[in-house]
């Protein structure tokens, strides 16, 4: 494990602030993609999932840890000051593979914020496999194109997203990218 305590955002305000817009907005419109910036990643991180992670935790949000993310875990908790904990207990996840969703919180149906959600970290959000992305209120399907996902991603996501309103959000990011999959959304192989 790294005891690396470098810089986390160039301007920590303005950088977070930009960052949680964003994040916001990926919600919002599922699978369109944002750019980060001003952020100092350490390895195995990269600049949208690091981003992401200062932006959302903190020391009253419980987080889960990738064993693959141990490297960053001194910085994670200097930067965040997130208690570790195991996957039952967290709010937010980070993982640099899917974890299993079955393992999260979920919430129940009068409390469905209280659900987990996932900061993935992909190789990329322009290539890969091709999916489509369908929600209540849209016009039409959106195509998303993303490369890390296991193979049967699709029945891994029915199987949460027929939980809804309960379920577990997934925030992607690959290198300065990032978009989100809101538990709502149905998910198909293009």
């Amino acid at each position: 494990m790294s005891n690396d305590l470098s810089p986390g955002f160039v301007d920590p305000v303005a950088d977070a602030q930009s960052c949680f817009r964003a994040v916001l907005d990926a919600m919002a419109r599922p699978g369109k993609t944002h750019t980060v910036s001003g952020i100092f990643a350490p390895a195995p991180l990269c600049n949208a999932a690091a981003a992401v992670l200062l932006t959302l935790a903190d020391h009253e949000t419980p987080l889960w840890l990738d064993p693959a993310v141990a490297e960053a875990r001194t910085w994670i908790g200097f930067h965040t000051g997130a208690p570790i904990v195991s996957a039952a207990q967290a709010m937010f996840a980070i993982g640099l593979a899917l974890p299993d969703l079955a393992a999260l919180q979920d919430g129940s149906d009068e409390m469905p914020e209280t659900s987990a959600t996932v900061i993935l970290q992909l190789a990329s959000l322009t290539a890969g496999q091709q999916y489509l992305l369908e929600g209540p209120g849209w016009r039409e399907p959106r195509l998303v194109t993303i490369d890390g996902l296991p193979r049967d991603f699709v029945s891994i996501w029915q199987r949460n997203r027929a939980l809804y309103p309960r379920g577990i959000d997934l925030i992607l990011c690959a290198g300065d990218r990032l978009a989100a999959l809101p538990r709502g959304v149905s998910i198909r192989e293009a």
